[in-house]
């Protein structure tokens, strides 16, 4: 027997083994690192890009669908309408310019603006404010379901230089209901998971603050008898200016183009 041979094989062996050893040690390694970085937190990764957010809900845990259908103005409703002049597009959209142009009045807008819908446009007492672009000079509000906004079929207001109201764009959201009953409510992600999306998909920027968060309502199925079906969905403002939406069943963001908000001529 040839024990030189033997010896030089079993050294041979240990270093291979010792090699798969430092293999699997390096392995284990990695993926402990890797479940370590999985593990860290959405906020702890928010955190290190210097991103800043305001309070965010807890709850709710699950939501309903809602339904609703776009409303077909007449011409009788436009007659009844106040130092206007008014026109119906596509039957469901309502173009008015004002005959005399309305001056912003007072440091509450909230209650000027509830007393100018009130007086000028059509069921103006069924929306809510929700924002104004100091950029485009145009004024949001929206219907609500349940005091959530439902990001769908929006009553616009056009501003001029002079912070006086000119004309507006409105359509109208009728026969609002939830899709079946409590049982029908569907689990939903939380806002820092909405949240999370928005980052791991390159929204938000280093430096980021996130200025406002609501759960409202948006269109995710408009069928072809003109109701539209409405998924609970997460909206994130960013930077007092930049609106982001998450749809809060699926998870995906809605795109900005995929949002109908044309503005007032």
């Amino acid at each position: 027997m040839d024990w030189s041979k033997i010896k030089n094989i079993f050294i041979i062996t240990f270093f291979i083994f010792d090699i798969f050893l430092a293999f699997q040690v390096i392995q284990k390694q990695n993926r402990n690192e890797l479940d370590l970085m999985i593990e860290t937190s959405v906020e702890d990764q928010l955190a290190a890009d210097d991103i800043k957010y305001v309070n965010l809900p807890k709850e709710p845990k699950k939501e309903v669908y809602i339904t609703g259908k776009n409303k077909e103005f007449n011409n009788s409703e436009l007659a009844a309408l106040k130092n206007q002049s008014a026109l119906i597009i596509n039957f469901t959209t309502l173009q008015s310019k004002l005959k005399n142009a309305v001056q912003l009045q007072g440091h509450n807008k909230g209650a000027f603006f509830e007393e100018f819908l009130r007086t000028y446009v059509f069921e103006g007492v069924k929306y809510k404010y929700w924002k104004t672009d100091e950029r485009t000079r145009t004024v949001y509000f929206f219907q609500q379901y349940n005091g959530k906004n439902i990001f769908v079929s929006p009553l616009i207001l056009k501003l001029n230089e002079k912070d006086e109201i000119v004309s507006y764009k409105q359509t109208v959201l009728r026969d609002i209901e939830k899709m079946g009953g409590d049982n029908e409510k569907q689990e939903i992600i939380t806002a820092i998971k909405a949240l999370e999306t928005l980052y791991l998909k390159n929204e938000l920027k280093p430096g980021s603050k996130v200025t406002k968060v609501e759960l409202g309502y948006y269109t995710v199925v408009p069928l072809s008898s003109g109701v539209q079906v409405m998924a609970p969905t997460w909206h994130f403002e960013v930077n007092d200016k930049e609106d982001y939406f998450v749809n809060a069943v699926e998870g995906q963001i809605i795109k900005e183009q995929n949002i109908q908000w044309s503005e007032v001529k």
